[in-house]
């Protein structure tokens, strides 16, 4: 058995008619689209005008937007990391980044003040 029976060759060329139809309803006419359009409102009138191609507020905008980018990226960014390097890694000053501070005894020199740690009391107190 080879081929559609009569049945079928019917239901596809129903089919293909109704598409050829669809197909020819969706060109548009010379008077459509038949509802008038809106006059736009304020925001849209405000947006239509802001990016219109060469206005002003679009070009002072994109001047602006290029501007930080460039500060943030070439400036900024880098300044912080060099301040970071700078201030924590090659510190020379005396007690500037303090890994372990050195311990303290009664009679010992306090370098930054020149004050001399003075002897514990005692005391006969509970613990």
């Amino acid at each position: 058995m080879s081929g559609y029976t009569p049945d079928e060759k019917l239901r596809v060329e129903q089919l293909r008619k109704l598409r050829r139809q669809w197909l020819k309803d969706q060109e548009l006419s010379p008077r459509e689209p038949a509802v008038q359009a809106k006059p736009p409102g304020a925001v849209a009138k405000f947006w239509a005008g802001f990016l219109e191609p060469k206005s002003l507020w679009r070009l002072y905008t994109y001047k602006l937007y290029t501007g930080g980018v460039f500060t943030l990226t070439r400036l900024l960014i880098p300044a912080w990391i060099i301040h970071y390097y700078v201030k924590y890694h090659l510190s020379q000053r005396p007690y500037g980044i303090v890994e372990l501070k050195p311990r303290l005894f009664p009679g010992d020199t306090i370098l930054e003040t020149g004050e001399v740690v003075p002897d514990l009391p005692e005391t006969h107190s509970h613990h």
